[in-house]
């Protein structure tokens, strides 16, 4: 079966048992004079027989002496030596195949990429409504992306299917040279398949932060070019909004900058084999721990419902119950309210804007 011109080879087989029977009791002897003989002694049919010779032949390990039937054992150094001569030539072949590809095609690369990308600038603001329409139009931009691309990942860990579509892609885009960066909320920390994820692009060069509160989605490419969800609807997946205007994705790449700088580094070498503290936590999860109580009690000041807290927090109602849980007895409070006051006693910044946001998202007397 050919494809794309060459040849597919059959993967040869490992060597049998017979085989290597025969090898051995060839080396003991010194040379195989009496096949037959070494069949009886070893146990071996006459297929058997007929296939170890055939297979010890095949990879070099036995030769003929002369003309004689008389086989000889020879050092398996020098039969892969005398087998990789061939491939070799083929290798350089293939290499010098591959650079006069590269030559050929390579200028063409610049050409396309920037009427590409000038023909996307045109129209400043496009809605994409296709779920599917995004996604090849994500893959275009990420074939296209020259210097940098960073994204917001709102919400817990993501589905392992959109992760293990885009390790290729993000790889691809680090073996080029471009830089990289991600920022997810802290709650998907806990998510083994983000981790796995984050693993495999970090190990490529990426950088990974984690923080408590972000805004929503949101993927730039090389500064001029961003992607942001349009608002969901029940019954079906969002498209889209591609932006070019360079006010607005100056302002989107500003707004992602300052998320960048508050948060913690996702480090995996760090979380599963950091020194622990007294609590059994490493330093990363303490400090991320903490981020993300002060968000709690930055959104309980502001009185937003508890579904709105998990939601713009990025995790599950139950799991902020627990949240609330620890930070009452931290706080040694008996209630909410009161654990609010104690943290405005102790001077923790509650107030940054918070509140903003639809009024119905708040408790019915505005407090926590």
């Amino acid at each position: 079966m050919e494809r794309s011109g060459t040849q597919q080879r059959e993967p040869e087989p490992v060597l049998r048992q017979g085989s290597l029977l025969l090898y051995e009791w060839t080396l003991r002897h010194g040379t195989l004079r009496d096949p037959g003989e070494a069949a009886r002694e070893l146990g071996l049919s006459e297929g058997e027989l007929s296939i170890a010779l055939d297979d010890l032949a095949r990879h070099g390990l036995l030769q003929r002496l002369g003309g004689d039937d008389v086989w000889t054992p020879v050092d398996p150094t020098v039969a892969e030596v005398t087998a990789r001569a061939p491939l070799e030539r083929e290798i350089r072949e293939r290499q010098r195949e591959l650079t006069r590809l590269h030559t050929r095609l390579r200028p063409l690369a610049a050409l396309f990429a920037e009427h590409s990308r000038s023909g996307r600038r045109t129209d400043r603001l496009r809605q994409v409504d296709n779920p599917a329409e995004v996604r090849r139009e994500l893959s275009a931009m990420t074939r296209l992306c020259m210097e940098e691309m960073v994204s917001i990942q709102p919400g817990g860990g993501r589905s392992p299917n959109t992760l293990h579509g885009i390790v290729a892609e993000s790889v691809g885009m680090l073996e080029r040279g471009v830089r990289v960066r991600t920022l997810y909320q802290h709650t998907a920390r806990a998510s083994l398949t983000t981790q796995t994820y984050v693993r495999a692009v970090s190990a490529a060069g990426a950088q990974i932060r984690t923080t408590a509160e972000v805004f929503d989605r949101v993927i730039i490419f090389d500064r001029e070019t961003a992607f942001v969800p349009q608002p969901r609807v029940e019954g079906r997946p969002p498209g889209a909004s591609i932006v070019t205007d360079p006010t607005v994705v100056g302002f989107l790449y500003r707004m992602f900058e300052t998320l960048w700088r508050s948060g913690r580094p996702f480090d995996l070498d760090e979380m599963h084999g950091g020194r622990l503290t007294e609590q059994g936590e490493t330093a990363q999860d303490r400090l991320a721990s903490d981020d993300l109580k002060l968000a709690i009690l930055r959104l309980m000041a502001a009185g937003l419902k508890d579904d709105v807290i998990a939601r713009r927090l990025g995790m599950a109602p139950r799991t902020l119950r627990r949240h609330l849980r620890d930070i009452t007895d931290e706080l040694d409070a008996e209630s909410r309210f009161q654990a609010g006051y104690r943290a405005w006693r102790l001077g923790l910044p509650l107030e940054d804007g918070a509140a903003d946001g639809d009024p119905e998202d708040r408790t019915v007397d505005g407090s926590a």
